[in-house]
């Protein structure tokens, strides 16, 4: 009889562990989406284009909307300077932030108005690395460019170390169907999800 009962209220526990990450899951969906189609019209130092692909010598499609996004908010003098983040991702490649960097140039922007980091290979080390580098610089303000399903936890990573920020998700992501959305949207939600119940126990 008392396992019965211990049976009955451990499955009660699972069903509220269950629908708690349910429910968890739908307010990160919701959340990540609703913030991803927000533009932030602010005035700012610079705009941090958070690294993506690089092959060869050319940015790939992703990264490429995302530094044609930082070069419209240049050119319409929202931004004073663009910062360049990324590495390598094997040795011979050149790391994303050049490759980011010459494709400015190409396009009109000036090279003393650029900055770039190495060094990082994940967001939150594009952000610390160019939060430094901005530093160095005498920047105070940025505008964080990358795809919208991508902003809400970046901002989030970028206040969590200081950095006086505002929102600018690309308007032509290459992501354009739901086959290529979804992986990054459902990666997206688990990493937001991840980090919402990690930060109530710090």
């Amino acid at each position: 009889m008392i396992w019965m009962k211990v049976g009955k209220i451990a499955a009660f526990l699972v069903k509220m562990m269950l629908l708690a990450v349910l429910l968890l899951l739908v307010y990160s969906s919701v959340s990540i989406w609703n913030f991803g189609n927000k533009h932030e019209s602010v005035k700012t130092d610079a705009a941090i284009v958070l690294g993506a692909a690089a092959w060869g010598e050319d940015p790939s499609p992703v990264f490429k909307e995302r530094i044609n996004h930082a070069i419209r908010l240049y050119k319409k003098e929202d931004v004073d300077k663009i910062i360049f983040t990324g590495g390598k991702a094997i040795k011979t490649d050149l790391p994303e932030a050049v490759v980011g960097k010459n494709y400015a140039v190409k396009n009109g922007v000036k090279e003393s108005d650029i900055l770039i980091e190495t060094s990082s290979r994940l967001t939150e080390d594009n952000l610390k690395y160019a939060y430094e580098a901005g530093k160095k610089a005498g920047l105070q303000s940025y505008t964080i460019v990358s795809d919208p399903y991508h902003m809400k936890r970046s901002v989030l990573l970028a206040k969590q170390i200081g950095m006086n920020v505002s929102s600018s998700p690309t308007t032509t992501s290459a992501y354009q169907t739901w086959e290529t959305k979804l992986p990054v949207y459902s990666k997206e939600v688990l990493f937001y999800a991840g980090y919402l119940v990690t930060s109530t126990f710090e």
